[in-house]
């Protein structure tokens, strides 16, 4: 029986009812796991400082997080599957990401009481139980999200302490108007002379001491500039250096989701007897009824996923497979800041931001490699009987800022690596990492990238589920390839020189773990993460081509640059450079690009060529019918003709 409490609070209709397909009306279950963990048994060694948390009088830790689940009112009518949403910041996504959901307003995406919050229905309509819960104990709660409540590390009675880096940066990560900035852990001391901080404008510049009396700790968990009223600049990069405490021992979110989904697929009851909220009243089976299990997580999520499945939680300590099956998108090659002492898992580098803190470490990837500087040979998978199927995928702006072909070439890049059978990658060409309604520029040079992802993502999650259920092979990897000459070095890239155009000056380097509290000033190893080449037109030329890429309206990219600093890569946006209608339009703009116009002829000639894309995609299963036909829609009333 597994060691965790099931506390139910709620159990209500979902959306009044409403039915989804063939599956029906949903319900929507809230509550909270107490869970209980032995540092001494072999599953759970890997969770540091497990060993320095307050104990039970069993010799046990505790720890809670809050779940949340959407499963069919009838059970006989749900498929058997069970998925899995990794929260993200203590939100969930999956519906934004595979439903074309709206994620605002924020309270209400995460609430999920509305139809309108499941988006199309492409989840719910196939009958999936869908499940929720906190791995963070600092995700926030606010806007109903998920967080949990995990021990702090002690020492001789007294919780841990340590000088730690805290990087900060207004105007792109941090809220506010750089007023009052919030530290990531309290501080020990409050005395400015004991602390340092610094500012520079570009990562690659030295740091610019900021002397004691020029700031103070507001309190003991944020800081501010002095005078009162003077501000934190935008987009500059701020580190502060402090004696911190109060470090939770963060590794305890990998095995709270291990432990929670391997409680509701396999057992009828928790430890008091309480039943398993997956089993519905009037159950036709015996057991769950949970055949299956699927893991979905987008960006910090998938990077959970990742050093999920590398600490071998997939195995439940019991010989059990937690996820059968595990799809990560935009993750690039990295983990999470989370099984360290005063980690920071809600941390990403990119060529500008949190670039030295934990997060791209060896083994990058599924295929057995050899990193050229530890010579340490291996691969996140390791050939285990509980190793789940796996479907990565990554936008372009994940091969420029995180080292994305790390995953599918050796670290050196000199060559493609060999996959595992039960492992596919995909490129979705000319993506940027998050999707948006609109090509505004925001903070870049560039307009950014509206080109969703999202419909190759349901056909690669439907892959996904035959894959599972029924052995189903996925379509084979879609990557920029060593071999063919399509990954390449970010510096051989060129662009169309269009005027106004701001060219991306480089790929964030990938480098080997550092000390994230006292960094070097120079390193000189550099993993050989790759591009995909891109056309005459700067779109790219392997993954899977969307009919926006492979029958374009104009440039996409995954990079785009900040206009307060150009000559850094911008967070994760990505940029488009629309086509000029007309050749006279094009001529006077000096664009070297054909016009729609001299490329199309006519918006009819679009339309076939869209439409001979798309079922293209549906034959390779890489596109639903569905999908196909609204792309054809889109383009009979495009407006650009």
């Amino acid at each position: 029986m597994a060691n965790i409490e099931i506390g139910v609070n709620a159990v209500e209709p979902f959306a009044e009812g409403q039915l989804f397909g063939e599956a029906g009306s949903y319900l929507r279950i809230q509550g909270v796991v107490k869970g209980e963990l032995d540092p001494a048994a072999p599953e759970n060694r890997v969770i540091v400082d497990l060993d320095k948390a307050p104990r039970n009088a069993r010799g046990l830790v505790e720890y809670e997080t809050d779940f949340f689940v959407l499963q069919p009112a009838d059970p006989s009518r749900t498929n058997g599957v069970m998925v899995y949403d990794v929260t993200n910041r203590g939100s969930k996504r999956i519906f934004q990401r595979l439903d074309d959901a709206p994620g605002d307003p924020p309270a209400a995406a995460n609430d999920l009481k509305t139809a309108r919050e499941a988006g199309s229905g492409f989840l719910l309509g196939r009958g999936y139980s869908l499940v929720w819960s906190s791995w963070d104990p600092g995700a926030p709660s606010a806007n109903n999200g998920l967080t949990a409540r995990f021990p702090t590390a002690m020492e001789n009675g007294r919780p841990v302490t340590g000088r730690i880096r805290h990087e900060f940066h207004i105007g792109t990560r941090a809220p506010g108007n750089g007023d009052i900035v919030r530290l990531s852990y309290p501080a020990a001391s409050t005395d400015t002379r004991q602390a340092r901080l610094t500012v520079r404008d570009r990562e690659s510049d030295s740091r610019t001491e900021i002397s004691a009396q020029s700031w103070e700790f507001v309190d003991t968990q944020s800081i501010r500039l002095l005078p009162l009223g003077s501000l934190f600049a935008p987009f500059k990069i701020y580190e502060l250096w402090y004696e911190a405490t109060g470090s939770k021992v963060l590794g305890i979110g990998f095995a709270a989701v291990r432990d929670l989904v391997s409680f509701l697929r396999y057992e009828t009851a928790d430890r008091n007897g309480t039943p398993n909220p997956m089993i519905a009243e009037g159950a036709p089976t015996e057991g769950t009824g949970i055949r299956h299990a699927l893991a979905f997580g987008v960006s910090q999520s998938g990077r959970f996923l990742r050093h999920f499945l590398e600490l071998d939680m997939n195995d439940d300590g019991r010989g059990r497979r937690v996820f059968d099956g595990v799809m990560s998108h935009v993750a690039g090659a990295g983990k999470v800041f989370a099984n360290h002492r005063f980690g920071m898992p809600g941390r990403t580098a990119t060529q500008h931001q949190d670039r030295l803190y934990p997060e791209n470490w060896f083994p990058f990837g599924n295929a057995v490699t050899t990193d050229p500087f530890s010579r340490k040979t291996g691969a996140i998978l390791r050939g285990h009987a509980t190793d789940p199927l796996v479907i990565e995928t990554n936008s372009s702006t994940e091969y420029w800022q995180k080292g994305a072909s790390l995953v599918h070439t050796d670290p050196s890049a000199r060559s493609d690596a060999d996959l595992p059978p039960n492992v596919r990658v995909f490129l979705i060409a000319g993506t940027q990492h998050g999707s948006r309604a609109d090509a505004s520029p925001g903070p870049c040079v560039n307009p950014r990238n509206p080109h969703s992802a999202t419909p190759a993502l349901r056909a690669l999650f439907a892959a996904l589920e035959e894959w599972v259920t029924k052995g189903t092979a996925p379509p084979p990897s879609r990557v920029p390839r060593v071999a063919d000459g399509t990954a390449v070095m970010a510096e051989t890239v060129t662009m169309p020189a269009v005027p106004g155009f701001a060219i991306a000056p480089g790929a964030n380097q990938i480098v080997p773990p550092v000390d994230w509290i006292n960094p070097p000033a120079r390193i000189d190893n550099v993993y050989g993460a790759r591009v995909c080449a891109v056309d005459a037109d700067g779109n790219e030329i392997a993954g899977i081509r969307l009919p926006p890429i492979a029958v374009p309206l104009g440039t996409h990219t995954g990079w785009n640059v900040y206009r307060a600093q150009p000559g850094e890569l911008a967070d994760r946006d990505g940029s488009l450079i629309r086509f000029a209608r007309t050749k006279a339009e094009r001529e006077a703009a000096r664009d070297p690009r054909p016009s729609l116009e001299e490329r199309y002829g006519s918006r009819e000639a679009y339309v076939a060529e869209v439409s001979a894309t798309a079922e293209a995609l549906v034959a390779e299963r890489l596109l639903l019918p569905s999908d196909a036909a609204a792309y054809v829609e889109a383009a009979k009333a495009c407006d650009q003709f």
